[in-house]
């Protein structure tokens, strides 16, 4: 017995070696993001957060003591070159770890192969409702950044809550990253189980300024009106609503702002133009639906020494307003996360080359991250927290949350300022036209003539209005396929039926 003490500790002396020497190895991240510093997910933003991060590991002197990161940037943009740049980059040397891309498109192609080749990819983008199916080839995706379909689960809570029936959907489409396509079909997905009538209208800015007042008579057949679009067309849809009269409680409005970017809507009514009270009033019923943000201290500190990283390298910041964005805050996270796995992963004998077991050790975890809590569900992907914002001061035009909701747990939370009214529909009276008769004195019984002639014409012109839209959308997707554009990710990736 004298010996077995001496061999238990020669035992945990030669694991601990083991253990430390796999940490000590030095992990190869490829990031993979748009050089292009008009995205608000560009290497500049991100640079600084990752550089923080892996500061913050390397100084800890708990579990993650012993990683060491030798980071690589490269220019994803948002489509094939994310791809060559990952093949390139492993017949040189084959990364441990992939972060990004954001893009959808980028992300589909890099995130089947990194599966095949066993390599763990976390991204705080890829949020197309597609990516959640990982028997498509996404086994080793982990999403840091809250899905479209997290967010749609809070809007589909929304609807069972306050017995909403219908919904239009009014979403700004590009035709190439097709943000609001994607945060749109998510939403889409997350309502039609409930049975509930929904219609759906893209915007292309490209071939016209959407016809507002098209845009109102769609709304006049619905209870709720969710829109992701830039913030002029949004104003623009809200001021003609306000004309028609259509903001007096009848009717839901709610606005999908994400990210703190211009493409998502800035969430401000004021233009200083001669439509600015109009637009105050207007806005006075529109709800903005937007992450949920940290007061955590740890994370104001983080946001201040990003952005003076980001200012002194020279990088232009107009629209992240005082905090960092979700992007960068993730891929914080992502590196954090990671490094807990590895951690685990490496106590239980495996190395960083077994990448499906570290995907698999951060999946259905639970850690503190820079802004808080990170929940990860078991299919890999975030657990989201949002906010409804409403106007709660009339005279000023000023908004703030109302109540969160919380992706765990599916709960709410209400705040200060919230009231129920504002969510409940108001019996439903038709606009009235303000066109004058011109004094033409028309009887009662000519009007109700009249208004069964020109309500019968009105369905039928929506009729073909709502056929043709299917019809030229389907036709322009068909072309786009015959292209070859895309069709990785349409195909095999992220199509669905909606629309």
């Amino acid at each position: 017995m004298a010996g077995v003490r001496p061999l238990c500790l020669s035992l945990c002396f030669v694991s601990f070696t083991v253990s430390t020497s796999a940490l000590a190895e030095d992990i190869d991240v490829l990031v993979l993001l748009p050089k292009n510093t008009s995205y608000i997910f560009s290497i500049a933003a991100v640079r600084p957060a990752l550089e923080y991060a892996r500061e913050r590991i390397v100084s800890d002197t708990g579990l993650l003591s012993g990683l060491r990161f030798r980071v690589h940037y490269e220019d994803s943009g948002c489509g094939d070159r994310a791809l060559f740049t990952l093949v390139d980059r492993v017949f040189t040397q084959k990364p441990d770890l992939i972060l990004g891309p954001v893009c959808e498109y980028a992300a589909s192609d890099v995130v089947r192969v990194a599966s095949h080749w066993d390599i763990p990819v976390v991204s705080s983008g890829a949020l197309a409702a597609g990516f959640a199916r990982r028997d498509r080839g996404y086994t080793h995706l982990t999403r840091i950044g809250p899905s479209y379909l997290k967010m749609a689960q809070s809007i589909s809570a929304l609807f069972h809550y306050f017995g909403w029936q219908s919904a239009l959907l009014l979403y700004e489409d590009d035709r190439e990253e097709r943000n609001c396509y994607f945060t749109m079909e998510a939403v889409h997905s997350a309502l039609e189980p409930e049975l509930l009538s929904i219609e759906a209208l893209s915007l292309y800015l490209e071939e016209r300024r959407p016809d507002t007042e098209d845009i109102v008579r769609l709304v006049a057949d619905s209870e709720v009106v969710i829109m992701c679009a830039g913030g002029d067309i949004v104003r623009d849809i809200m001021l003609a609503a306000h004309h028609w009269k259509l903001t007096n409680g009848n009717y839901i409005y709610f606005n999908i702002e994400l990210f703190n970017a211009s493409s998502y809507g800035n969430g401000s009514w004021r233009r200083g133009d001669q439509n600015d009270t109009d637009a105050k009033q207007a806005y006075a019923a529109l709800n903005t639906l937007t992450l949920l943000r940290s007061v955590k201290p740890e994370f104001q500190n983080f946001s201040v020494e990003v952005k003076r990283s980001v200012q002194k390298a020279g990088v232009p910041d107009p629209e992240s307003g005082d905090n960092v964005n979700m992007f960068v805050e993730g891929f914080h996270d992502a590196l954090l996360l990671y490094s807990l796995a590895l951690q685990e992963a490496v106590k239980n004998g495996f190395s960083k080359k077994n990448g499906s077991q570290i995907t698999q050790l951060m999946w259905n975890r639970t850690f503190e991250g820079i802004a808080g809590q990170v929940s990860i569900d078991a299919n890999g992907d975030r657990n989201g927290d949002f906010s409804v914002m409403a106007m709660t001061d009339l005279e000023a035009g000023t908004y703030k949350a109302i109540f969160n909701y919380f992706g765990i747990n599916g709960s709410f939370q209400v705040l200060p300022g919230f009231n129920i009214d504002r969510f409940t529909l108001k019996e439903r009276d038709r606009p009235v036209s303000t066109e004058k008769s011109c004094g033409l004195g028309v009887s009662t019984a000519m009007g109700i003539i009249l208004g069964a002639i020109l309500g019968t014409m009105l369905v039928t012109a929506l009729y073909f209005f709502r056929k043709y839209k299917i019809i030229i959308e389907r036709r322009c997707q068909q072309e786009d396929y015959e292209k070859g554009k895309h069709h990785q990710l349409y195909e095999d990736s992220i199509k669905s039926d909606f629309l």
